[in-house]
Order: C-alpha cells, then sequence, then structure tokens
C-alpha cells in the first residue's frame, strides 16, 4: 500500500478498495450516492462496494458512455432527493467525471455550461460541495487525480469543467479492479492513458517535473499495454497501466493538445457515441507528425525511446492492440469531420497544442486519420 499525495490523496495498491468505510468516516460521509454504469453493475462490483459501506448508499447507474447534463441532472435530483452527503465515482472516465458534475451541483446551480473553461467558468467554481471519493474500474482517463470533468452540456457540446475544487477528495487506486476488464477496453482505455503523456510531453510549457512524470507514465505503459490487453490478470501489467493512467492525469496539469481538440467533439456526436480513448488511439500518429516541425529535441527523446518514429510507433502498436484503423470504420463522415473541425477551435486543448491548429489544419489530421 502507497499513500500519495500529489494534487490529491491516493490510496495506490491492491485490495486499497475494503478500506472504503475507513475513507468515508474520515471525510464524514455517511450516505453517500455512488455514481456508476449498468455494465459495472452487471458484473456484481457495485454491489461489493455497496456492501463495504456501514449504513445506506444509494446508486445512480445511468451514466452514458459520453457523460451528458441530463444524465447529471438525474443523479443530482436523486442526491437530494435521497438526502445524500456525499459522493463515490465508481468506473471508467465517464462514471468519474459525472460524479464531479454531480459533486459541483451540490453547491452550484446549473446549467453546466456555465461553468467551462471556455466560458470563464473557473471563476465560478468554489469549494463549497461535498466530499467525493473516486474509484477507477479502468486504466484510461486518470479522472480519479484531475481537476477536470468532461460533459456533453444541454447545448450538445463536450466541454471541460475544469478547477482545483473538481479534484475528488480521495482516490482509490486498486489495479485488482481492473483484472476483469476486456481486451478490447484494456486496449482503448490503455490508449487514453499513454496519450494524455505524450500530449503532457509535448505541450509547450515550461514544466520540467510534469514531463518527468508523463515520461514515466509513458514507460511504464508502452512495456505494459500489450501484455495487460493479452493477459488481463497479469498483475504487474495491470500495476503498470494504472500508473499510467494516474501519472498522465497528475502531468496534463500541464495541458494537453490536438489529440484532445479533436476528439472531444467526435465524442460529442450522438449517433455515433464513439469511445474517447479509441479515438485518441487512431488521431495521435496524425498529431504527432502535425508537431513534430515545432517540438524540436523532444522529437529525438521519443524517437530514441520507442527506436522508431514516435508516430510510427504508435501506429504499429495500434494494429497490435486491435484499434480500428480509422475514422471512416468507425462511423465519421467528412461532413462530421468539418463540423469537428470547426469546433476543435473552440476546445479547451486547443491553445495548449505546441502547434497551434486552424481549422484546415484539424481537417487535414481527421483526413490523415481517416
Amino acid at each position: 500500500m502507497s499513500t500519495i499525495t500529489y494534487l490529491t490523496r491516493i490510496e495506490f495498491g491492491e485490495g486499497e478498495v475494503k478500506r472504503l468505510p475507513e475513507f468515508l468516516k474520515l471525510l464524514g460521509v455517511t450516505r453517500p450516492l455512488i455514481c456508476t454504469d449498468k455494465g459495472l453493475v452487471a458484473t456484481g462490483l457495485v454491489a461489493r462496494i455497496s456492501g463495504l459501506i456501514e449504513g445506506a448508499s444509494v446508486v445512480f447507474d445511468g451514466t452514458p458512455a459520453n457523460p451528458t447534463e441530463d444524465a447529471v441532472m438525474t443523479a443530482s435530483a436523486l442526491y437530494k432527493s435521497e438526502k445524500c452527503d456525499g459522493v463515490i465515482g465508481l468506473g471508467g472516465g465517464s462514471a468519474l467525471d459525472l460524479a464531479k458534475a454531480v459533486r459541483l451541483l451540490t453547491g452550484h446551480e446549473p446549467p453546466l455550461a456555465q461553468y467551462t473553461l471556455v466560458a470563464g467558468g473557473v471563476q465560478r467554481i468554489h469549494g463549497r460541495i461535498c466530499p467525493m471519493i473516486a474509484i477507477p474500474t479502468t486504466s484510461g482517463t486518470g479522472s480519479e487525480v484531475g481537476r477536470a470533468a468532461v460533459i456533453i452540456t444541454a447545448e450538445g457540446r463536450k466541454l471541460g469543467i475544469i478547477s482545483p475544487h473538481m479534484l475528488p477528495s480521495i482516490a482509490i487506486c486498486d489495479p485488482e479492479l481492473t483484472y476483469g476488464l476486456p481486451p478490447g477496453l484494456t486496449a482503448a482505455t490503455g490508449m487514453d492513458a499513454m496519450s494524455h503523456c505524450l500530449e503532457t510531453y509535448m505541450a509547450s510549457a515550461f514544466n520540467p517535473p510534469a514531463d518527468a512524470i508523463a515520461m514515466d507514465g509513458l514507460t511504464r505503459g508502452w512495456r505494459a499495454l500489450e501484455k495487460a490487453v493479452a493477459d488481463g490478470k497479469d498483475k504487474a501489467a495491470r500495476n503498470d497501466m494504472m500508473v499510467c493512467a494516474l501519472e498522465g492525469a497528475m502531468a496534463f496539469q500541464k495541458g494537453l493538445g490536438a489529440v484532445h481538440a479533436l476528439t472531444h467533439p467526435l465524442g460529442a456526436i450522438r449517433q455515433l457515441n464513439l469511445h474517447h480513448g479509441t479515438l485518441n488511439a487512431v488521431l495521435t500518429p496524425a498529431v504527432l507528425r502535425f508537431n513534430r516541425p515545432v517540438i524540436g529535441a523532444k522529437w529525438d527523446v521519443l524517437e530514441k525511446f520507442f527506436g522508431e518514429a514516435p508516430d510510427v510507433a504508435i501506429a504499429k502498436l495500434n494494429a497490435r492492440i486491435g484499434m480500428p484503423k480509422g475514422l471512416a470504420t468507425m462511423g465519421v463522415t467528412d461532413e462530421m469531420m468539418r463540423h469537428v473541425a470547426k469546433d476543435a477551435l473552440k476546445d479547451h486543448c486547443h491553445a495548449t497544442n505546441p502547434r497551434i491548429a486552424t481549422e484546415e489544419d484539424y481537417y487535414a489530421m481527421l483526413q490523415e486519420s481517416l
């Protein structure tokens, strides 16, 4: 077991979830709302977690694959009607982000759009909100240690609500909870984590600690992802992937970039409902090529790390772990790409890419990823 305090408190280790009652007591929570999804309910994990809680707990299992403001409002109404006093996010990034948004509404009035970064929302968010415990069951978003909740707002835009106050009170990172993750989801969430490490490392802001953390996360992900996909019970690989995910999110306080500026509006396309990590995997090679002229020595570092050009290495890894060959196979059309290229300019990750893209640049990257 390890206790880590970096941005927020992290309890890391196999079996750590059993300490949930201890952490709830520490935070003064007696009736938590568990925000999760129906898939995890079906596995029995939600019942297992509920069984650890002394007294009553309430479950909201309506988290969509890409969390929406409608779902947040439904969960928030349940929180209030059941007189809950804290939130537990249990699941992948979608459940954790939804839980963060529910927590936000325990001290703020809707709608959510006013709290998004692009609307200047960081100044409107305060810390007078309920406690939250984040329990990730995938190794991908790192939302358990992130300041953001990415939500499809009522207007249909997938936007980040970002503030230090959005950090969970405690993150319980128990690799054991990821042992049953299917190979495809292991691959997609793992590429999400690795894309965070890559984009953070390339971001131009001066932050050597973030760069070092990102490279450690990338090292762990690169050596472990294929092993975790091949054998979901490989303890060392699962441990490395959970560290990769949380380090990617620790580091991306520095800023992400064009991969996420594109995948956020792609994820907001309701008729497709595309997986965020899968989109990151498919788009990363094109974004690496776009950034190459401006990242200088960092390209050389990555080339030495991978043993070949970074974009080639990631494309080959995508193929080995079964990622889609391109956006076309995922149902993305040219008309959609035109809209996404425009919306990418409005995304909060656009400004922190090391090479600022135009609408045509974004469209070209999408075309390369087709």
